[in-house]
């Protein structure tokens, strides 16, 4: 198996495709498709990578899951169990992060457009920190802190003008950016904070993307961000990469990807900071598989193989061009075997661009069989929808050769439980 699927996973001779101990066939027939499902010894292995390799800062550090990667509350609950916090960018991402266990003073709270209800709700729960985006969220937060009777421990976004290399549509640290304020702008920012009386400025925060390989870019954030002055906390956001397919670009692991990120804070802001780090994608990415069922297949100027999911599961392909891979479930084969014909894997939406890979080699594709697509466990359950009208697919956890309903499939009932007429 390529590193794009679950380090667990295996392709037994007679069964197939096993996860988690369990054939996919199998859990295909059991939960029916698409279904999403995680690897929970993998999610929870990955969240101890990253705990592990931050322990070793003397000042202290908090791994805070960003939770926009897989907001569901088992996974949550998962990662705190593995000594995970949670950051959020909403009064709903905060309700799921608490129905999980998580403390408050294990959350952070952050986002551009936060409305007056995700500030009252932070406030409210007594949240460790709200990172601060722009001049007006100051004032409203101030106001929310001071109704409250407290004064909010809060952080400064700073936009460093690094730009990583990754799709545009998920680069946040270049200049012209909807996040953060521009360093000097973030040191009136800090005055504006520490003239309200319920708002107590701690540090900074910077986050300058998503889906990043290039480790020399972390470092000249934090150095960039880091010179804007003196700070107790430095939360330094995430954005590791992780491998969709074969062929494509093996990301820094986390211990390098520490060792980078303790270098740069230890050598400008010192070893006592208190620091932070918000991994998502590369915490639960590699733990999620979704399994389809084929509808068709049909041939004409290409082969095009139909299945039962699409962009109502999985969006990224449509928003970012992502390339993934795929496998018939009860017969994996290499590639340049003979039996592969190369096809296009098509949702079932109306939509054209509604294709989720454009190319890949399945042997002999035909109705009734199951596919599995690896590396699905971030920005899918996320940014799932019922377009045709379609229920949002179940999370199965699997692990040592058991499994288990998490998120439950959405009924047909359900798509019209909010309608009033």
């Amino acid at each position: 198996m390529t590193a794009a699927w679950p380090a667990g996973a295996f392709v037994d001779p007679g069964r197939g495709l096993i996860l988690g101990g369990i054939p996919a066939t199998d859990l295909a027939a059991t939960y029916g498709t698409p279904a999403y499902i995680v690897d929970e010894p993998e999610l929870r292995a990955r969240a101890g990578a990253y705990v592990s390799a931050f322990a070793r800062h003397p000042g202290g550090a908090r791994v805070c899951f960003a939770s926009k990667a897989f907001p569901c509350t088992a996974v949550l609950r998962a990662l705190h169990e593995e000594g995970m916090g949670a950051d959020v960018a909403s009064a709903g991402e905060l309700f799921l992060a608490r129905k999980a266990g998580v403390d408050p003073s294990q959350i952070v709270v952050h986002g551009n457009g936060k409305s007056l209800t995700d500030l009252a709700a932070a406030v409210r729960e007594r949240v460790a920190f709200v990172v601060v985006d722009n001049p007006d969220e100051i004032a409203r937060l101030a106001d929310a802190a001071a109704t409250e009777g407290i004064v909010q421990d809060v952080l400064v976004r700073v936009t460093p003008d690094v730009r990583g290399e990754t799709h545009d549509k998920i680069s946040t640290g270049q200049a012209d950016s909807k996040f953060g304020f521009a360093p000097d702008a973030a040191i009136a920012a800090r005055e504006q904070i520490d003239a309200t009386g319920s708002l107590s400025f701690r540090g900074w925060h910077l986050h300058i993307g998503s889906q990043l390989f290039e480790l020399d870019a972390f470092d000249r954030a934090i150095r960039t961000v880091a010179a804007s002055g003196p700070c107790e906390v430095l939360d330094v956001g995430g954005g590791l990469g992780v491998t969709y397919g074969a062929g494509q670009q093996e990301p820094p692991t986390v211990e390098e990807y520490a060792d980078v990120v303790l270098r740069a804070v230890h050598e400008t802001v010192g070893e006592q900071v208190q620091l932070i780090v918000e991994p998502g994608r590369s915490v639960t990415a590699r733990a999620g598989v979704t399994l389809y069922t084929v509808t068709s297949v049909k041939r004409n100027v290409s082969t095009w193989v139909a299945v039962d999911g699409g962009m109502s599961d999985n969006l990224r392909p449509m928003l970012y061009q992502a390339r993934y891979e795929a496998a018939i479930a009860d017969r994996v084969e290499a590639p340049g075997h003979p039996s592969n014909e190369t096809v296009k894997l098509a949702g079932l939406h109306c939509e054209s661009g509604d294709v989720l890979i454009e190319a890949v080699d399945l042997p002999a594709p035909a109705a009734g069989d199951i596919v599995a697509m690896p590396t699905t466990g971030a920005y899918t359950f996320s940014t799932a929808n019922t377009y045709n009208g379609t229920p949002r697919s179940p999370v199965v956890f699997v692990g040592g050769g058991e499994s288990r309903v998490v998120v439950r499939r959405e009924t047909l009932e359900e798509l019209g439980a909010r309608d009033v007429e």
